[in-house]
């Protein structure tokens, strides 16, 4: 008889703490698992990085060309998903032409080249789409050669340019990027102080540049 009577309050036990248990399951709360955190990227703030390509004038034979390498640097503003900018750069070139007629040999070498330019473009997270345009500027050198004696005269044309590009995110804080630029620099008189002044005529030059540039402050921004 006591056996019956253990028995059945083990049972009676038992089916209050599995009532218990249940009662205080079905009043917690369902909670969702946090979704993972995406990564937004920002294109605010300052970068600097490196630029090259290759350069060649808008003209007939003989035709300027050549490459060069260089630095730059600026500033993005962001918002939405416009972004405006500013950047300078500048590069040492070898973009040159020669031509010879009569035993006088002409030649004409940019020694280095560089812009000021605003940018405006559309963003789609870690791609900017732009276009650019501004100041632009050369360093350019003329020498004349005949009879073994060789006479040079170096000048400095200011213009304009204009182009368009696409820059992206590889990691956190680089970029790589393509653009185009036309440039246009105005015309300047070489030799002047030998009595004999050259009009050089309008330089222009289509240029087509690569880089990569590190951006500071850390442009990712992590949000759910």
């Amino acid at each position: 008889m006591k056996k019956v009577l253990l028995a059945s309050a083990s049972l009676l036990a038992f089916g209050a703490f599995a009532s218990a248990s249940a009662a205080d399951l079905a009043a917690r709360p369902y909670t969702k698992a946090p979704a993972p955190m995406a990564a937004v990227y920002n294109w605010t703030g300052f970068y600097l990085g490196i630029v090259g390509g290759g350069a060649w004038e808008d003209s007939s034979s003989p035709r300027m060309q050549g490459g060069f390498v260089g630095g730059t640097a600026g500033y993005n503003w962001q918002t939405g998903n416009v972004v405006f900018g500013l950047e300078a750069d500048g590069a040492w070139a070898d973009v040159n032409a020669s031509a010879s007629a009569l035993g006088i040999t002409v030649s004409s070498k940019t020694d280095a080249m560089g812009t000021v330019r605003g940018r405006i473009g559309y963003a789609v997270n870690q791609i900017l789409f732009y276009g650019t345009g501004g100041y632009a500027w050369v360093d350019n050198k003329i020498s004349v050669s005949a009879l073994g004696v060789t006479v040079s005269d170096t000048k400095w044309h200011s213009g304009w340019t204009v182009g368009a590009g696409v820059e992206a995110f590889i990691a956190p804080q680089w970029s790589i990027k393509g653009e185009y630029l036309y440039r246009s620099l105005g015309s300047e008189n070489y030799f002047s102080n030998l009595g004999v002044p050259l009009a050089s005529g309008t330089l222009n030059f289509h240029t087509v540049q690569v880089g990569v540039n590190y951006h500071f402050g850390g442009p990712i921004v992590a949000k759910y």
